[in-house]
């Protein structure tokens, strides 16, 4: 029989392919040696057929393959016992003592390992499951070298030193030509005091807000820390250490603000230490002098002084516990506000996150038995008394608003944090051009000094502001605003968070809506007329009755929430256009600023496309007020003069629109680390925006912006008044430059929590302040020493656009009120934005409502204003949801809002 036939499986002691592999186990070690010579048990096997040890051929054939090693392929058979051991292909001669020919020694499968993996004698899965021995001995090492790296760690790390800790860098701004303009944002507002200087008081405020268990912990908070890992690992947000020992290590670290896994094992093994051999004394005095206030001050004696002007030893007790809420976060619970950073932290907001904490502080310190009862009593609900914020003499001027603008840009816009702008170190390249930001300053001065007298006329001149605000459009850089008197007595930036509404400079984006997106055909379902619009041509008549009956697109009257109509004024019930519809077209209504007409524009095309258009220009969402009501359409809204000569720059591009920005770029230890890269948007059509522009010109020709008009320049603009004479504006822009200018009356004591506006009637000498007086002046006076020297252009030809839409006046369009509706009309108290004649005197006064009284329901917290249907009528008895005045006060200005 052939040797390459498969044969059954041999017994153990011998059988024919052992004798085989026996035969040539001496010379060759190819064959065995005869069962006869190996002494195999096999010998013996009756007639009954083999004695098997496998139950299979497959099982026998697994016993060898389990039994070889090495690079030999069988274990060689043997008669007795293990002739041949090692790797060679077949054993020699068998028997108990044969001498094999194998290549090596083959070791015992069974032998035990120093690491039993994969698990020897286990097969299939269960070889790669890990013996309970191999996980424990894994576990106890991995504890054991974390231990020792914790411990080489805790002793290479050192204590905090309060004294290094005080130095930081100076920020360095730079004007647009690259010439420094200040330095500033370092730590050099601060001053360490002693533990036994600091006030019981306000120890205790800080370890009950903050850290109850401060005298008796060890400097850690193991669920504490526990909870940040946790969220740091599962990707959440990063969690500062939880107690005062940590805090003050978090401060101490100047070096290092990251918010990493290794920045956080540092800073903890750094509080283990400073917990196990600093007294809390000096812990809670490195604390309190290392901590950020807000206000540029470092340390408690620092805050002590910017917030109440007093040294830290005389701060009272419910003093302390402002100073200990502030220490939450100075950005959001100073009550100045900090609109520069974030748009959400108004002075509203602040005050009253502020005033919550002060309070739960005080009831806390009751609690824990570090301040009676009675003496809590004594402390009233509201905050103590602050002083308005101060900043540095090199801060005067107009140089601490830009700064602040440029700061909140970078921390609004970079990956830079507020805490590492602190620290300083950092080249910030502005846009503001130093010529033209001294020029608009400059303009304003001419106005005050010329027409107010605070002495004289008291009532009337007192608490005047002006806002400015000069853009480039070709890019959005914005060259030059104007924040206020001075950034060292007036804190507010006027420039980019007031309050005031912008009346009619708000027109041109229902303008622009009617002509990008059409109005709605009346006869068509409401779902097809949204699709199915008209275009319309600046050409188009619209009536410029006084109180017209304002009307759904459809036709119907609109109502207010109660059910009653609204009948839409003009300037002193004066009605524009010819009898008796007194049809006018849109670029007339724009030349007189006719409200009627514009009101029933924005119901036409929709108000949803007047909002869209607006933000499409370049204002925030968040500055629109009242987008469900006519008068929205005739400027309720308040953005900023940021924004507003952003988005009339949008005009000036031929509809492309680029946000506004005041940070060119920032280094870093001689690197970039921002760049500012202008990223122009398509927002209107260039007919679209060529069209406005060419209707706007008209307003300064012809209009009630003629006192805009520069020499040998084309100038588009447009004049804006609110109800009760509160805020007056103008907003004009030539093809190099546009510049908004607004003015309004306010309370200029930024401690109190209620700050309306007030009314301009008498200001300055005049009846009323309009758009086209005092601002549209310093509008003027600016724009020509800005532009001087450039060479005058020309706005591009705007084509015909639209349909040209209520080309034949009939009756039903604008209904004269009937006797019995005069009759229905109740006299008001309020008056409405009038911009009757083009010449520079012209009366841009503010006349009745008509039929409905307007309600005076401004806000009455800081930054609010009277909205309550401006320019415009408005229901009898506004309730909170039917006026859109109730939302002014949003604190939507910060950030160029």
């Amino acid at each position: 029989m052939s040797e390459h036939r498969r044969k059954p499986p041999q017994p153990q002691g011998g059988g024919r392919a052992a004798a085989r592999r026996g035969q040539t186990g001496s010379s060759s070690g190819r064959r065995a040696a005869p069962r006869s010579a190996t002494g195999s048990p096999s010998d013996s096997y009756d007639s009954g057929g083999e004695d098997r040890p496998f139950g299979s051929r497959a099982e026998a054939r697994r016993a060898a393959q389990r039994s070889s090693t090495g690079g030999g392929r069988r274990r060689a058979a043997d008669g007795a016992g293990h002739g041949g051991h090692g790797g060679g292909r077949r054993g020699g001669p068998g028997g108990p003592n044969g001498p094999g020919r194998g290549r090596g020694r083959e070791p015992d499968p069974y032998k035990k390992r120093i690491i039993d993996y994969p698990r020897a004698g286990k097969y299939g899965w269960a070889r790669w499951v890990p013996s309970w021995k191999l996980v424990t001995g894994t576990f106890i090492g991995f504890c054991g070298s974390l231990m020792a790296v914790a411990g080489i760690a805790y002793a290479m790390v050192g204590v905090p030193d309060v004294a290094a800790a005080a130095k930081a860098q100076n920020n360095v701004y730079y004007w647009a030509n690259n010439k420094p303009m200040v330095s500033t944002g370092g730590e050099t507002n601060r001053q360490n005091i002693k533990y036994e200087q600091i006030p019981k008081a306000m120890r205790y405020a800080v370890m009950s807000a903050e850290n109850k268990k401060f005298e008796t912990d060890k400097g850690i908070d193991p669920v504490g820390i526990g909870r940040a890992l946790f969220n740091m690992a599962k990707g959440g947000e990063t969690q500062g250490g939880s107690t005062i020992t940590q805090q003050y290590v978090k401060n101490a670290m100047l070096n290092d603000q990251s918010q990493t896994m290794s920045r956080k094992f540092k800073e903890l093994l750094v509080s283990i230490k400073v917990g196990r051999t600093e007294p809390k004394e000096e812990v809670m005095a490195g604390y309190l002098n290392t901590a950020y206030y807000g206000r540029t001050s470092y340390g408690l004696q620092a805050a002590a002084r910017s917030y109440f002007g007093k040294d830290a030893t005389d701060l009272k007790a419910n003093e302390c516990a402002f100073l200990a809420a502030v220490l939450k976060g100075a950005t959001y619970y100073d009550p100045a506000g900090q609109t520069a950073i974030d748009p959400g932290a108004t002075r509203e907001a602040n005050t009253k996150r502020a005033t919550d904490r002060t309070n739960w502080i005080l009831d806390e310190m009751v609690k824990d038995g570090h301040l009676s009862a009675s003496e809590r009593a004594g402390y009233k609900k509201d905050l103590p008394k602050l002083q308005n914020p101060r900043s540095s003499s090199e801060l005067g001027g107009q140089i601490g608003y830009l700064v602040d603008l440029a700061k909140g840009y970078v921390i609004n816009n970079t990956d830079i944090t507020e805490e590492q702008l602190r620290q300083g170190g950092y080249e910030i390249h502005t846009t503001f051009d130093k010529t033209k930001v001294n020029e608009l300053e400059k303009a304003v001065k001419k106005v005050r000094k010329e027409n107010l007298d605070e002495k004289r006329r008291p009532k009337t001149d007192k608490h005047v502001q002006f806002g400015g605000a000069s853009v480039d459009p070709k890019n959005g850089a914005i060259v030059a605003i104007y924040g206020g008197e001075s950034a060292t007595k007036h804190f507010t930036n006027n420039a980019d968070e007031t309050g005031a509404a912008v009346g009619s400079t708000f027109k041109p984006f229902v303008l622009a809506a009617a002509m990008q997106d059409g109005k709605r055909d009346p006869d068509l379902g409401e779902s097809q007329a949204q699709d199915e619009r008209t275009k319309v041509s600046p050409d188009s008549y619209y009536s410029g009755k006084n109180k017209l009956k304002i009307k759904t697109y459809d036709g119907s009257i609109w109502k207010n929430d109660k059910g009653k109509e609204w009948l839409q004024t003009n300037d002193d019930d004066e009605s524009y256009g010819t009898p008796p519809n007194y049809q006018i077209d849109l670029r007339e209504a724009m030349r007189v600023s006719a409200n009627s007409a514009f009101v029933q524009l924005g119901m036409d095309v929709g108000l949803d496309k007047v909002k869209q258009a607006a933000e499409n220009a370049g204002l925030r969402e968040s500055s629109l007020t009242g987008t469900t009501f006519p008068s929205f359409s005739i400027g309720i809204s308040d953005p900023s003069a940021i924004r507003m000569a952003g988005s009339y720059a949008t005009f000036a591009t031929s509809g492309k629109q680029n946000d506004p920005f005041s940070v060119k770029e920032v280094e870093y230890e001689g690197g970039t680390v921002y760049r500012h890269k202008s990223q122009p948007k398509p927002a209107f059509t260039e007919q679209v925006a060529d069209n406005v522009t060419d209707v706007l010109k008209t307003v300064v020709e012809d209009g009630t912006g003629t006192s805009a008009q520069l020499d040998g320049r084309e100038v588009a603009g447009k004049t804006g008044t609110t109800d009760g004479n509160k805020s007056a504006w103008f907003v004009g822009y030539t093809p190099q430059l546009s510049t908004a200018v607004s003015m309004y009356r306010m309370d200029d004591d930024e401690t109190k929590k209620s700050r309306p506006f007030l009314e301009m009637y008498g200001t300055g000498g005049q009846e009323t302040i309009h758009g086209a007086s005092f601002p549209a002046e310093v509008w003027h006076d600016y724009m020509e020493q800005a532009l001087k020297g450039e060479p005058a252009k020309n706005f591009p030809e705007a084509e015909p656009i639209g349909e040209v839409v209520n080309d034949i006046p009939t009756p039903s369009v604008t209904p004269t009120p009937t006797e019995s509706e005069e009759e229905q009309t109740e006299p008001s108290t309020e008056p409405s934005e009038t911009e009757t004649t083009p010449s520079p005197s012209a009366s841009e006064t503010c006349g009745p409502f008509g039929t409905f009284e307007c309600e005076d329901t401004g806000g009455t917290e800081t930054g609010g204003t009277d909205t309550g249907g401006t320019d415009g009528g408005v229901t009898s008895s506004p309730t909170e949801s039917e006026d859109p005045g109730n939302t002014r006060g949003n604190g939507n200005g910060g950030i160029f809002g």
